[in-house]
């Protein structure tokens, strides 16, 4: 019997993808377009936003520690604690500025008080107004200077200086007491290791 030869099956012609119109090929790059942008755009600018808040942060930081002056408003309590600044619970016009070197740390505190205030600060302090010294002005010119204090007033003027053993803080006060009812106190506060 002859052989006949085998024929092999029609093979399929690859089936031709029908071509997108021109309105479906902008679509999808649009589409395209659109999700790289959120994949990519959206977190690198959640990013600069980030980093901008922190650089902004970082310089109010940077300008509240290198200001010369004092800040407005009350020390925070742990600076209040370590520098003994007992300030009373009725002062007013408080302000407070810290220094800090490897030698020494100091808290420079002003406030306004009641005259019951300042006998409460002086006796939390370890002291009393009988320690007050008339005329006296404890706080150094370069202190004064750091924080821009002037005790050029009328006064009258009276301060002390209370040493402690170390690592306890020193503290020179001046008190102007031109409004007796009223008088301001300054206090400089020095922590030595």
């Amino acid at each position: 019997m002859p052989s006949v030869p085998r024929q092999s099956p029609p093979r399929d012609e690859p089936q031709r993808q029908p071509e997108e119109d021109r309105r479906h090929t902008i679509r999808r790059r649009w589409i395209t377009a659109i999700i790289i942008v959120l994949l990519i755009g959206v977190p690198a600018g959640y990013l600069a936003i980030s980093a901008g808040q922190s650089r902004d942060s970082g310089r109010d930081k940077q300008e509240k520690y290198a200001a010369t002056g004092l800040t407005e408003g009350w020390p925070s309590r742990v600076q209040r604690r370590i520098y003994e600044v007992p300030i009373p619970a009725e002062s007013g016009k408080v302000a407070y500025y810290e220094t800090n070197n490897w030698r020494s740390s100091r808290l420079y505190t002003q406030f306004q008080t009641t005259e019951a205030g300042l006998d409460k600060f002086l006796k939390d302090i370890g002291v009393s107004v009988s320690d007050l010294e008339p005329g006296e002005i404890t706080i150094s010119k370069r202190d004064q200077g750091i924080v821009g204090w002037e005790f050029t007033g009328p006064g009258p003027w009276s301060g002390l200086t209370h040493k402690q053993s170390k690592p306890r803080p020193t503290q020179d006060v001046t008190v102007d007491a031109a409004d007796p009812a009223k008088p301001m106190v300054y206090v400089v506060s020095t922590a030595t290791p």
